[in-house]
């Protein structure tokens, strides 16, 4: 597969020491709102909430005697409906059936607390961000209905995830998520096999869209064999309500801001017009 100039968005966190490896997790940049080598082959599964074919994809909450209006609920077609598809992306992106069995076993491994001497806590967190890049959950387990779907380009992964939260719980994980720039800005991380690997956090710019949104670049460095490899992932985070999208895209060739970028826009769209009922543009369109 050729590679691509650096600009790229790669999908971070795919097995890191694969040559095809890279995103999957789920996830996230700028503020502005509350707020040894494996192959991409080798994936540990996500659970994914099930789908329901016959459910619509919007529903109302009663409303108490003092709402003045009902909050729209994220159904499980709702959820589905509102992914984005190949047509809204850039480039050549090929949509996937398994991108629920994605996993990046570059994040895999076990932070090395030495690297904290004055805040132990913040070991904690960056251990928990390692975690959740591989089990793709960046905002916690949703509460309710949730939908993924997955994309491919050369050596890039693109995971785009939409779920319901709890409105609390949501609220202090974008928090968190916010912080591990400072927390987590360079570590290091140790693997079964004793390899290390040397991860930097930095804040990532997200699209002025939703209620809340946060954005990362992670960048995992370690060695494929005898040759040093660099995965880098860009995740993405916007709140809509107490539902939000998450979008993880990464690789062995660096990012691409445009297709993050783009995916981010397009889908905060699709989920806004499923949540007020109306049905999503079958093409993409300006988000202002």
């Amino acid at each position: 597969m050729h590679r691509r100039p650096s600009s790229r968005p790669v999908r971070a966190l795919a097995p890191v020491l694969a040559a095809s490896a890279l995103l999957t997790c789920a996830a996230c940049s700028g503020s502005g709102g509350d707020g040894g080598g494996d192959s991409a082959s080798e994936v540990a599964a996500s659970p994914l909430a099930a789908e329901s074919t016959l459910a619509s994809p919007r529903t109302e909450r009663s409303a108490s005697p003092r709402a003045e209006k009902s909050a729209a609920v994220l159904t499980p077609a709702g959820a589905k409906t509102a992914l984005i598809t190949e047509a809204e992306l850039e480039d050549n992106w090929t949509q996937v059936k398994d991108a629920a069995d994605w996993g990046d076993k570059l994040t895999v491994g076990k932070v090395d607390v030495a690297d904290f001497l004055t805040a132990r806590t913040n070991a904690a967190d960056c251990q928990k961000l390692l975690d959740a890049l591989y089990n793709d959950d960046l905002l916690g387990k949703p509460s309710g209905s949730s939908a993924l779907t997955g994309f491919e380009e050369s050596n890039s992964r693109l995971l785009y995830q939409v779920a319901a939260y709890d409105r609390a719980r949501l609220g202090t994980s974008l928090n968190w998520l916010k912080t591990l720039p400072v927390k987590c800005d360079q570590f290091t991380a140790t693997d079964s096999k004793g390899g290390h690997r040397t991860v930097q956090v930095i804040e990532n710019p997200v699209p002025s869209v939703g209620d809340a949104r946060q954005g990362l670049q992670v960048t995992v460095t370690g060695t494929s064999g005898s040759e040093p490899t660099t995965l880098t992932v860009e995740l993405a985070v916007v709140r809509v309500g107490t539902d939000a999208i998450t979008v993880t895209s990464g690789g062995l060739d660096g990012t691409e801001a445009d297709t993050t970028r783009t995916a981010v826009q397009q889908g905060t769209a699709r989920l806004k017009d499923v949540l007020a009922g109306r049905t999503p543009a079958a093409q993409p369109g300006d988000v202002d």
